[in-house]
């Protein structure tokens, strides 16, 4: 069995400890992770390896939005990958510059393939899928992984984070869910001494994020009492997926959001105060903060009539 189906087994064995489930995302959630991995791991790996140096600019532009200011914020590598090609493509400065952007089509396969869109789901599609883009597909993955082992290192938990977890610990079961490789959270939750805080520390190898709430909390709580807890609106889809609650840390604003979370939000959840006007309140402000459309189309998404977008004040 591979170590990717024994960390499913192991999610769905587990049995609950508490009538409570709290799933709470990584980066740009507890750790003030996002910035740090996006501008100088990611991009500068994107470039290089993409081959977009001609364009190495608006590539930075597009890597940053996709990953940090947009309603795209925190997905998975690949797809952000994927839309990261697809705003390139689209951008009049790249088109006269005739910048060669990759198809991706061979990496659009790899995710629709049903295989963990992780760095283990890519090796086993290209046992029997092969080509030029899927090489240099891995080589992006592997390098942003070993640079993110190089650079990111000394992170500590947003203040309130791991009062937060701490809080928690008589009443919920309390587990990690992330599209961060697993072997990078486990690293810095160890490091930032909240590794023991939570029942376990699941990550991309797992699956999506609804899967991880599917195979960690569906079924085994009641539905009131599940909550997920991330920066992302892929956070609050993946909630909304199996009828859990969510609490928003926002973007730009995730001091003030975990002692919000500290000072009511938990109380809230516990006591059965928490759905409702409350909650509607808090993803009313969250998705306000997160944009669609890119800055640099905004003159014409407003000649159109279209909604307005803004990067987020950090």
């Amino acid at each position: 069995m591979s170590e990717d189906s024994e960390l499913t087994k192991k999610l769905l064995s587990l049995k609950p400890q508490h009538d409570f489930f709290v799933g709470i995302d990584s980066d740009g959630c507890v750790y003030d992770a996002m910035e740090i991995k996006q501008k100088e791991c990611f991009c500068p790996n994107t470039i290089r390896v993409w081959e977009l140096q001609p364009i190495s600019k608006y590539a930075r532009e597009a890597v940053e939005f996709v990953n940090l200011y947009s309603k795209w914020r925190g997905i998975n590598r690949w797809p952000a990958l994927i839309k990261v090609f697809e705003l390139l493509k689209d951008r009049p400065e790249v088109l006269r510059r005739k910048a060669q952007i990759p198809l991706g089509n061979d990496i659009r396969a790899f995710i629709s393939s049903g295989l963990p869109t992780s760095d283990s789901g890519l090796l086993k599609y290209m046992e029997t899928h092969s080509s030029r883009e899927l090489d240099q597909a891995w080589e992006w993955t592997t390098s942003v992984n070993e640079t993110i082992k190089n650079i990111v290192h000394g992170l500590m938990p947003f203040p309130f984070s791991k009062e937060s977890m701490e809080a928690l610990q008589n009443d919920a079961d309390v587990f990690c869910v992330s599209a961060t490789p697993s072997e990078a959270l486990e690293r810095e939750w160890r490091s930032g001494g909240i590794d023991h805080l939570v029942r376990m520390i699941c990550g991309q190898e797992i699956g999506t994020k609804e899967d991880i709430l599917r195979h960690g909390a569906f079924g085994k709580y009641a539905p009131d009492h599940v909550l997920m807890m991330g920066d992302a609106p892929g956070d609050l889809k993946a909630a909304r997926a199996v009828n859990a609650l969510f609490f928003p840390i926002n973007p730009g604003h995730e001091e003030e959001s975990w002692e919000r979370f500290y000072s009511e939000g938990y109380k809230k959840f516990l006591d059965g105060t928490f759905s409702g006007s409350y909650e509607t309140m808090l993803i009313d402000e969250f998705e306000k903060l997160l944009p669609e459309v890119p800055p640099w189309n905004l003159k014409h998404h407003d000649e159109t009539g279209s909604q307005h977008s803004f990067r987020l004040d950090r």
